[in-house]
């Protein structure tokens, strides 16, 4: 009977530690469902967020991938044309030459070569031209063009030997000889012809006269890089030289930008753009030493030692970068108080005179 009452009673604790554990577990499972809806907002706009910026840094990357494909294939297809353009400049089809490489300058402007050969073709393709009969007029006589025939023959000679002033004189006595005689094949000669001999004046320092035959060759055609470049340059040097004297820092700004781009432009006065940029950094070195800019000044030396060495230029540098190290002392002059009587006191170093008192004859 023992026996069975121990068991029965196991039985019954282990039944109410089970009810226990039971009621533990559902109040846990109680508490663990009762999550607040603020957190469960904030997870599913943190996961709203995260898909947002995954999409847009996902469409970002398509675009430039996109991008580059599309540049890829710009490259590629000017690469294609110009190489096709060698091709038919090579077998003398001038015309479709000059086509392809126009073809890939509008692709690619700075395609390096395509301007060049562009003009060579147009070139080329001018001087091969033969000349097309005119339809014989039925109630006029036949005109006798013999002379513009002559002189157009010239300008190809002269094109084909690079002589540009010859061409561009004979161009203008065609005109006024027959300004209507193959209009069309005479423009682009003169296109050629002035934009070769304006960088040709530009190079042997006819700036302005190179300016001008640019300018002209515009009105037919687009000038190309090169030669807008030639431009450029002419007028940076005209510019700067414009403040020679005058203005020393805008001058070696000027020049600073310009000769290592072509040194050697020069002038009516023979004197290159390295030259000047080298003269006026020494001008501005010594204006700044007057200003006491001993540091700026020094800089400047050095600048213009750079080009080549110069004994004025080395000992002013030194004296520069000793002021600059250690800058002089500039006593300013002590004030002199006027006198009480209001008469303006002498210059320092200087004593006051002693007035003698005039002696008064006796009236005796």
């Amino acid at each position: 009977m023992t026996d069975k009452a121990t068991i029965t009673e196991k039985i019954s604790q282990t039944i109410d530690n089970a009810a226990e554990l039971s009621a533990e577990e559902q109040a846990e499972t109680k508490s663990r469902k009762k999550i607040p809806f603020w957190v469960f907002l904030a997870g599913v706009l943190l996961l709203l967020a995260g898909a947002a910026i995954g999409v847009y840094w996902g469409y970002r990357a398509g675009i430039e991938l996109r991008k580059q494909a599309q540049l890829n294939q710009v490259v590629m297809e000017a690469t294609y044309q110009f190489q096709l353009g060698l091709v038919d400049l090579e077998a003398g089809r001038y015309e479709t030459a000059r086509k392809r490489f126009e073809y890939v300058i509008s692709l690619q402007p700075d395609f390096p070569g395509a301007a060049e050969k562009f003009v060579e073709a147009n070139m080329l393709y001018s001087l091969a031209l033969t000349p097309t009969a005119a339809p014989t007029p039925t109630l006029e006589p036949t005109p006798d063009l013999r002379g513009e025939e002559e002189i157009f023959n010239q300008i190809t000679q002269h094109l084909a030997n690079k002589e540009w002033a010859q061409a561009v004189e004979a161009i203008q006595r065609l005109r006024d000889k027959n300004i209507n005689y193959r209009s069309v094949d005479v423009d682009g000669m003169y296109y050629i012809a002035l934009r070769f001999l304006g960088i040709e004046n530009v190079s042997r320092g006819e700036l302005e006269v190179g300016i001008y035959n640019l300018t002209l060759a515009e009105r037919f055609a687009p000038l190309d890089v090169e030669a807008q470049n030639y431009r450029n340059w002419a007028r940076m040097y005209l510019s700067a030289a414009s403040f020679w004297g005058a203005d020393w820092a805008r001058v070696v700004r000027y020049f600073a930008d310009l000769y290592p781009a072509l040194p050697n432009l020069r002038d009516s006065s023979g004197m290159t753009a390295v030259e000047r940029y080298r003269v006026a950094s020494i001008r501005y070195g010594d204006q700044l030493m007057t200003q006491g800019l001993y540091c700026d000044a020094e800089l400047q030396y050095r600048n213009a030692l750079t080009i080549r060495p110069d004994p004025t230029a080395e000992s002013a540098v030194a004296q520069a970068a000793e002021y600059c190290a250690n800058p002089p002392d500039q006593e300013e002059p002590e004030e002199t108080a006027p006198p009480v009587d209001g008469t303006p006191a002498p210059p320092a170093g200087e004593e006051t005179p002693v007035e003698t008192p005039t002696e008064t004859p006796s009236g005796g």
